[in-house]
């Protein structure tokens, strides 16, 4: 039992150093782990943040152009008490003297 202990301990104490390196490999794989999944995190929030920004400029959209519609505009121009000509443009034209 004495030898195999000495034969155990000479071995750990000759590889010290590679043991030190196994255990310092094993520090970077969990910090990397954790970094990992900080970044999945990140990048589901900013997913989470474009799908939002997406839906919003369609609704934008889709409210501008219901607002920019001939009907529409002159109901809001008709509530501001003016009226919309419909009749054809006049061309001003000034001249230079």
């Amino acid at each position: 039992m004495n030898d195999l202990s000495s034969l155990t301990s000479g071995f750990i104490l000759n590889n010290v150093a590679f043991i030190a390196f196994l255990g310092f490999l094993a520090i970077v794989y969990i910090a990397n782990a954790h970094y990992a999944e900080g970044n999945v995190r990140n990048i589901q929030l900013l997913q989470q943040e474009v799908r939002d920004l997406r839906w919003q400029l369609r609704t934008t959209q889709s409210e501008n152009m219901y607002n920019s519609k001939q009907a529409q505009i002159s109901d809001q121009i008709r509530e501001e008490g003016q009226n919309l000509h419909r009749g054809q443009a006049k061309k001003i034209v000034i001249t230079a003297e």
